[in-house]
């Protein structure tokens, strides 16, 4: 049997054009909605501005040179960047949880793919028309009219798609200044290469592809049942509403009306196909619920703008479940919605709790083990550290650096006292540590780097200390001669 959308030509599958009706109605409306708070926020984010007091000017900026992300008020650095994780896995989280109640309204009502097809659709029945009109012109032979139809549809397409990649560049630096760099020609190679990519696949995707990305590219089509039970939320069709003893009929004389109808034996499904014709991959959903559906509810808006048409109620194609067709009480809250829900709630907390925790600063310090001690000329035994200190607030501090824990060691970090860095910046220093090997108890000995604010607003916090190793090559060989 050929699957929905394609047809089958020996041992491959052909594509078959899908022409997409448009439909109005409240499902439609939403995703309008959906669509058009996606864009604003996509295409106008990047020129929003933010004051830091610090810092660059735009609201939501990713620093690659610079190691930083910037989200409105919260500074993220290459160090948080365990975050993305935690993001990860929270929007894993909330895709099964919500999967698992109301099925696929992500790919229906919130997918990049959804969203952008929807925009190319609308580009292609402004310029071409309604679906018949499209079909006719498919099938018409070229002409003036239908090359310059079909010219100038590809060529919205492409700008869409160029807007579309332009605007993700625009993300990795400060939009004005390098939207004028692009349009004039100094801009990094990257960016155009990044703009001609995104733009090819957009372009692809959205305008030539479509539903094939959500029947054979997109893995969530596959794993989704894993997620799916009898209590799931589905578009369905009311097989017994629509069906009745006899099947469905047209409207015709004597079957125009319900009392009609049902005492021929005869559904309330007319058979138009209008739930076929606006379905954007093309399935049949009286036939059950198949993997190329995306519940974006479209059906929805045909089935009931029809029975209104017609007179009859609505419903026979909605959002529904199994064990509501079956007859049988619906459970939305279950071990498996809890089990989701809990996880979810864990991650955010855990998300939540780490970025409001976070050190105003950073420390970290690595041991120099070429050479690992340097005997001085004084006797006295040197081992060198490297520490990194990062400023993490939106104000200049000045930190004080020092060591416990060494009985008698003297630290050396240069010609200055205190370390005073501007907001966000990171500094590496070389700290040498001496130690006279007549007052060291054994060959290595802990102790601990202490770092404290000493002002600078927001830079005042708890000290930071990171625990160390000290090393005496001299009586670590005194004392393996001692044990043998």
């Amino acid at each position: 049997m050929p699957q929905s959308g394609s047809a089958m030509t020996g041992s491959t599958v052909a594509r078959v054009a899908i022409y997409p009706r448009s439909v109005k109605g409240r499902f439609r409306n939403l995703k309008w909605g959906i669509l058009g708070l996606a864009y604003g926020v996509y295409f106008l984010l990047p020129w929003l501005r933010w004051d830091r007091g610090q810092g660059p000017s735009q609201a939501v900026l990713f620093d690659i040179p610079g190691r930083r992300f910037y989200l409105f008020d919260l500074v993220v650095y290459a160090q948080d960047i365990f975050w993305l994780a935690g993001l990860l896995i929270i929007a894993a989280l909330l895709l099964f949880f919500v999967t698992g109640i109301l099925g696929r309204v992500f790919c229906g009502y919130f997918c990049f793919q959804t969203l952008w097809t929807d925009v190319f659709l609308f580009v292609e029945r402004f310029v071409q028309g309604e679906r018949p009109a499209r079909i006719r012109l498919a099938k018409a032979p070229w002409s003036v009219g239908k090359a310059a139809k079909l010219s100038l549809t590809h060529l919205l397409w492409l700008l869409i798609a160029m807007a579309t990649a332009a605007t993700f560049v625009l993300y990795w630096g400060d939009a004005p200044s390098l939207l004028v760099a692009m349009v004039t020609g100094e801009a990094p190679s990257a960016a155009y290469v990044t703009v001609f990519f995104l733009t090819a696949t957009t372009y692809v995707m959205a305008g030539w592809a479509r539903e094939q990305v959500c029947t054979y590219m997109c893995p969530y089509a596959r794993f989704q049942s894993v997620m799916f039970d009898s209590d799931t939320r589905i578009v369905g069709y009311d097989t017994g509403r629509g069906e009745g003893k006899a099947g469905r009929a047209k409207l015709a004389p004597g079957l125009k009306t319900r009392e009609e109808r049902h005492a021929k034996g005869v559904g309330d499904c007319v058979d138009c196909g209008y739930c076929v014709q606006v379905c954007p991959t093309g399935i049949d959903i009286r036939n059950g619920l198949q993997i190329e559906c995306i519940s974006c509810a479209l059906c929805i808006d045909a089935c009931n703008n029809i029975m209104d048409h017609a007179g009859f109620p609505r419903g026979l194609i909605g959002y529904t479940s199994e064990k509501e067709q079956s007859g049988a009480p619906v459970r939305v809250l279950k071990p498996k919605t809890y089990g989701y829900g809990l996880a979810l709630l864990v991650a955010v907390g855990a998300l939540t709790w780490s970025v409001a925790a976070r050190e105003p600063f950073e420390l970290s310090v690595t041991q120099i083990r070429q050479p690992l001690a340097v005997t001085l000329s004084d006797g006295r035994v040197q081992n060198n550290y490297e520490l990194k200190l990062t400023n993490k607030t939106n104000e200049t501090a000045r930190y004080a650096i020092g060591i416990t824990g060494l009985q008698g060691a003297e630290l050396e970090i240069g010609r200055f006292e205190t370390v005073s860095l501007e907001p966000g910046r990171s500094v590496t220093l070389v700290a040498h540590v001496r130690v006279d090997p007549d007052e060291a108890r054994q060959a290595q000995q802990d102790f601990k780097f202490v770092v404290e604010p000493v002002d600078g607003g927001d830079g005042r916090g708890e000290p930071r200390t990171w625990r160390s190793v000290f090393y005496i090559p001299s009586l670590e060989r005194a004392e393996v001669s001692l044990v043998h």
